[in-house]
């Protein structure tokens, strides 16, 4: 493998990729890599891996139903830690004791 052309071929295609986050569809791998995966990475990964031949840009519409995918799992995981919140009150003890005790009529 020529190492300059390797570089040279990153450059322009990290240069020709137009978002600072790229979605990527993955490419079956030797070491375990699996087909078809979606990811979101930084245009210089991006561009490794696919200069690698480890992955390919996904289309436009892929990659904005993985946009979409990604902020409804992310709504559902807001709405489920806010319901799962627990609310605390500490009171002194002797507001407690008070409010135990029988009203004096």
């Amino acid at each position: 493998m020529n190492v300059k052309s390797y570089y040279q071929r990153l450059r322009e295609l990290e240069q020709s990729l137009a978002t600072s986050f790229v979605v990527l569809v993955s490419h079956a791998t030797p070491d375990g890599g699996k087909e078809g995966l979606l990811t979101e990475v930084p245009k210089q990964l991006a561009a490794t891996m696919i200069v690698d031949g480890r992955a390919r840009l996904a289309s436009e519409e892929v990659a904005r139903e993985f946009q979409d995918q990604k902020a409804e799992a992310k709504r559902a995981a807001d709405s489920e830690a806010t319901a799962n919140r627990m609310q605390v009150t500490s009171a002194p003890t002797a507001d407690l004791l008070k409010a135990r005790r029988p009203a004096k009529e």
